[in-house]
C-alpha cells in the first residue's frame, strides 16, 4: 500500500489492481520532462557532447580552441553543444520555458579572442568560413558598408578579451561580458576582469525567466587588491528579451570560441543545465531544423495503414484510461475535501476572503496548488527563514511563473492579525518599488502569502557576502528606488502607510536589480495629518528609532530613521551593529558620524568597492543616511527632502560635527511636570512619561526620579539638544545629559536578524470568539 494525503498532492492507493492500472496509464502517457544534465568534469569517454571544428576533449576539459603548437594556422574555431535540444517554446500556447545554467571555464590567453555561451536552432552548425576571430564562432557574415547578417538566429552571452573595431562588431575598449542577439554589436555590455593573464578559473550563471522576459548573467570578476593580490567578486548583467521573437521552438545550447592572429585557449571545466518542461520529449521532431530535412520517399500504403491502426489503438487506450482516472480522482478529491474542511473555520475564512477580495489583483490560492508548486514545501526550495517562518520558491503552472511563498509557521510571532494586515495593505498598493502580492491562502490551519519572485534575493544577501559585490551604480539606484517607494507610502497613497520594518533584508531585488520593498506584516495605516495610535513595539534591532521604542508610536520619522540606516548600510557595506569590530566602530551610525565630523566620511565607504564609486554620490548617500538617522525625529528630513539630496537637486545639509545626544522624552500630560507616572494604553501595555536605557539590563525602563522642569526648557528636553545662539551648529543640551545612552548599551537583546515582538503576557494578541465567528479588521489598527 502506498499512502499519503491527497491534499498534499499525493493520493492513497489501496488496490494492487488500481496501482497496476495507473502504472499502465503512466506508461501509455509518458510524463513531460525538462532538459537537465550535469557535467562536474569531462573525459575522453564523454558521449553526450557534440564537438565541431577545432573543439576536442583533453583530459578533464573541453577545449574549444587549440594551442598554437597544435595548429598549422593561427586562426581556429571550435564549438561544443549538448547532444539533445530542448523545447524553448510552445507556439500553440505561446509559453516559454525557463532555464538556468552554471559553468566554469578558463581562458589562458595572450589576449586573443573570447568565447560565448549560446542558444541556436536545433540542427545549426558552426560555419568555419565566417566565424573566426572576433566572430567568436557565431554565424555572422560581413556585408559591404559595415553591415552584417546571420545565417541563423542566436542569443549569446560573450566573454570577450579582445577589442574588435570592425563595423560589424564594435567592441568596447576593454575585456567585457555582453549579451548578443543576432548580432555581434552587443545589446548590453559591462567591463570584466577574468584574470586571464593568470589563467584564473571563472564561474558564470545564466538564467532566463519567461515571465519577466529577463535574461540575467552573474559572473566572477577579479579586483586588484593590496600586495598584488586579486580579489574574486561576483558581478551582474541582465537584459529584457522575449526569446520567442528570435528563436524557434527547439534549440541547442553550448559554447563556441575562436581566435585570430593572437593566442587564446578556451577550456570548459564543468557545466550543468536545467530547463522547465513544456511538452513531452516524445513529441519532438528529431529532424534538424537547419537545414530542413529533405523530403523522404513516398511510404508504402501498407505501412501507413499499420501506423494508423497503431495510433488509433494507443490513442483510444489513453482516452479510456484518462476518463477512468478522472472519475476516480474526482471521487477521492470530494471525499478528501469533505474530510479536510472539518478543521477549518468557514465563517472566519469567509469574512477574511470577502475583505481581501475587495482589493484588486491578488487572488486566493488553494493549499494543494502551493504545496505542488514547492514540492510539498521541500527544504531545497526554501529561499530563506525569517522571524515569521520560511519563504519558498514555487512554480505556478497556470501562471507559468515562479513565485515566492511566505509560509507563516505555527510558532511564529505573526498571527492571523498580521497576516490579514499584510494582505489588506499591500494588495491595494501599486508602485514599481514595492513587492507585488499575487495571492494568499489560509487552509489546513496554514497562513500563506504568494509574492512575485525576486531572482536576486534581498539586499543584505549581497552587501554582506564576501564573494558578492554590487557595483556603485546599482547601489545608488537601490537607495533612490527605496526612497521613491517610501515616498509613495508616506505621501502619494490615499492613506499614509507606516512600514515599521524597513531593513536591508526586506529590500528585495528583481532580475534587473530594481528595488522592491517587501514584508508589510507590521505595517499600519494612518490618515494623512494624523498621528498613529500607540501600538506594540515591533521591529529589528539597529533599525528602530529611539522615540518609537520608548513610546510605541510609529511615525513617518521613525520610517525615515530606518531608511537612513539602510542608506548607510548600502554605502558602508556593513551591518548597523557589529560586535566583532572595535568598540568605536560597533555602532555604524556613531562611527560614520565621527568620521563625518572629522571631514573623513568617505573613509567609511565599503572597502569591497576598492574606490570604484562617484565621490559626490557617496558623500550624498552618507550625509542623507546620517540626516535621516538623526537621534531627534524633529531634525530628520521628510523622505521627499532626502530624495532631492540624493538626486543632487539641492545642496547637502550641514549636520553637527558631533552626533547629538540620543535622548527622548515622551510629552507629559502636564507641561509643568515630567514624572514616572504610568498609564494604561488601549492595547494593555504601560507607558511612562520618561524613559532611559539601562546599560546593565538591556531593557527600556521608566526613569525613577520625577523631574520638575520649566516650560522654557521643555522644548530642549523633547529634542535632546538645542541651537546655540552664537553658532549655527547644533549642540547637546546640558540638561539632558543624565539620559545619555552608554555606547555599550544595545537596543534590545535580540539577534540582529531576528524579529521581536514586545507585548503584555496577559494580552491576547488576536482573539477570535468561536461562537461569534467574527474577525475585526480595522484600517487604523490592523
Amino acid at each position: 500500500m502506498v499512502a499519503n494525503n491527497f491534499g498534499d498532492g499525493i493520493i492513497q492507493l489501496h488496490s494492487p489492481k488500481l496501482l497496476s492500472f495507473l502504472l499502465l496509464l503512466f506508461l501509455l502517457n509518458p510524463s513531460a520532462t525538462p532538459l537537465t544534465f550535469n557535467f562536474p568534469s569531462f573525459s575522453n569517454g564523454t558521449t553526450n557532447i557534440s564537438l565541431e571544428g577545432d573543439a576536442y576533449i583533453d583530459g578533464k576539459f573541453i577545449k574549444l580552441t587549440k594551442k598554437p603548437e597544435e595548429l598549422k594556422v593561427a586562426e581556429n574555431i571550435g564549438r561544443a553543444t549538448y547532444h539533445k535540444p530542448f523545447r524553448l517554446q510552445e507556439k500553440a500556447t505561446g509559453k516559454l520555458a525557463d532555464f538556468t545554467t552554471h559553468f566554469t571555464f578558463i581562458i589562458d590567453s595572450g589576449h586573443g579572442d573570447g568565447m560565448v555561451f549560446f542558444l541556436a536552432p536545433n540542427g545549426s552548425l558552426v560555419n568555419i568560413a565566417i566565424g573566426g576571430g572576433g566572430k567568436l564562432g557565431l554565424p555572422v557574415e560581413d556585408l559591404p558598408g559595415g553591415m552584417s547578417r546571420t545565417q541563423y538566429p542566436f542569443v549569446a552571452v560573450e566573454f570577450d578579451i579582445f577589442q574588435n573595431t570592425q563595423p560589424s562588431i564594435q567592441d568596447p575598449p576593454s575585456d567585457h561580458v555582453a549579451i548578443d542577439i543576432n548580432s555581434l554589436k552587443s545589446n548590453i555590455t559591462t567591463t570584466w576582469n577574468g584574470g586571464i593573464d593568470k589563467a584564473k578559473l571563472n564561474s558564470a550563471w545564466v538564467s532566463y525567466n519567461s515571465s519577466s522576459k529577463n535574461l540575467s548573467v552573474a559572473f566572477t570578476s577579479f579586483l586588484n587588491g593590496t600586495n598584488g593580490t586579486q580579489v574574486e567578486i561576483i558581478r551582474y548583467l541582465s537584459y529584457m528579451v522575449d526569446l520567442k521573437q528570435y528563436l524557434p521552438d527547439w534549440v541547442i545550447v553550448g559554447f563556441s570560441a575562436a581566435t585570430g592572429n593572437d593566442i587564446a585557449v578556451h577550456r570548459i571545466v564543468s557545466w550543468n543545465f536545467t530547463s522547465t518542461a513544456l511538452v513531452d520529449e516524445t513529441t519532438m521532431n528529431n529532424t534538424q531544423v537547419f537545414p530542413p530535412p529533405s523530403p523522404s520517399a513516398n511510404p508504402k500504403s501498407g505501412t501507413s495503414n499499420i501506423r494508423l491502426l497503431i495510433g488509433l489503438g494507443v490513442g483510444g487506450c489513453i482516452i479510456l484510461a484518462g476518463g477512468l482516472a478522472l472519475v476516480w480522482f474526482m471521487f477521492i478529491f470530494r471525499k478528501r475535501k469533505a474530510v479536510g474542511q472539518s478543521d477549518e473555520n468557514p465563517v472566519v475564512n469567509c469574512l477574511i476572503d470577502d475583505e481581501f477580495e475587495k482589493g484588486t489583483g491578488p487572488r486566493k490560492f488553494s493549499y494543494r496548488d502551493l504545496a505542488r508548486a514547492t514540492n510539498n514545501f521541500h527544504e531545497g526550495e526554501k529561499l530563506g527563514e525569517g522571524g515569521f517562518g520560511g519563504v519558498y520558491r514555487g512554480f505556478i503552472k497556470n501562471l507559468n511563473s515562479y513565485v515566492a511563498i511566505k509560509r507563516i509557521s505555527n510558532g511564529s510571532k505573526q498571527g492571523l492579525k498580521e497576516y490579514a494586515s499584510e494582505v489588506r495593505i499591500i494588495s491595494r498598493l501599486r508602485h514599481r518599488n514595492l513587492v507585488q502580492l499575487m495571492g494568499w491562502c489560509h487552509e489546513k490551519r496554514e497562513l500563506l502569502l504568494v509574492y512575485e519572485f525576486m531572482p536576486n534575493s534581498s539586499l543584505d544577501s549581497h552587501l554582506f557576502k564576501i564573494n558578492s559585490l554590487l557595483s556603485w551604480q546599482i547601489r545608488y539606484k537601490i537607495a533612490q528606488g527605496l526612497a521613491s517607494g517610501l515616498f509613495y507610502l508616506h505621501e502619494e497613497w490615499e492613506q499614509c502607510v507606516l512600514h515599521r520594518d524597513i531593513k536591508s533584508s526586506n529590500v528585495m531585488l528583481d532580475s534587473n536589480f530594481n528595488v522592491k520593498l517587501g514584508d508589510f506584516g507590521l505595517a499600519r495605516l494612518v490618515d494623512h495629518g494624523k498621528q498613529s495610535p500607540t501600538t506594540i513595539v515591533a521591529g529589528t534591532r539597529g533599525y528602530m528609532a529611539l522615540e518609537y521604542v520608548t513610546t510605541g508610536k510609529a511615525s513617518k520619522e521613525s520610517d525615515v530613521y530606518s531608511f537612513g540606516v539602510v542608506a548607510l548600510e548600502i554605502a558602508c557595506g556593513r551591518k548597523p551593529v557589529d560586535l566583532n569590530l572595535e568598540s568605536s566602530e560597533i555602532e555604524m551610525v556613531e562611527w560614520v558620524w565621527e568620521l563625518y565630523g572629522e571631514g573623513k566620511v568617505i573613509q567609511a565607504a565599503d572597502p569591497k568597492l576598492y574606490g570604484q564609486f562617484d565621490e559626490n554620490q557617496m558623500e550624498s548617500l552618507m550625509t542623507v543616511g546620517l540626516w535621516c538617522a538623526h537621534p531627534d525625529y524633529r531634525f530628520r528630513p521628510s523622505i521627499q527632502h532626502a530624495i532631492q539630496v540624493l538626486n543632487l537637486e539641492v545642496p547637502l545639509p550641514i549636520l553637527p560635527s558631533k552626533m547629538p545626544v540620543a535622548t527622548y522624552f515622551a510629552p507629559p500630560t502636564s507641561l509643568s511636570m515630567l514624572s514616572n507616572q504610568t498609564t494604561t494604553s488601549e492595547r494593555g501595555q504601560t507607558e511612562s512619561g520618561c524613559y532611559r536605557y539601562s546599560t546593565n539590563s538591556f531593557q527600556v525602563t521608566p526613569y525613577s526620579t520625577p523631574q520638575f522642569l520649566s516650560t522654557e526648557t521643555e522644548a530642549q528636553i523633547l529634542s535632546g539638544y538645542s541651537y546655540s545662539t552664537n553658532s549655527s551648529q547644533l549642540t547637546a543640551s546640558p540638561t539632558t545629559q543624565f539620559l545619555s545612552i552608554d555606547t555599550e548599551a544595545q537596543f534590545l537583546s535580540t539577534d540582529t536578524e531576528e524579529q521581536f515582538l514586545s507585548m503584555d503576557t496577559e494580552e491576547q494578541f488576536l482573539s477570535i470568539d468561536t461562537e461569534a465567528q467574527v474577525l475585526s479588521i480595522d484600517d487604523t489598527a490592523a
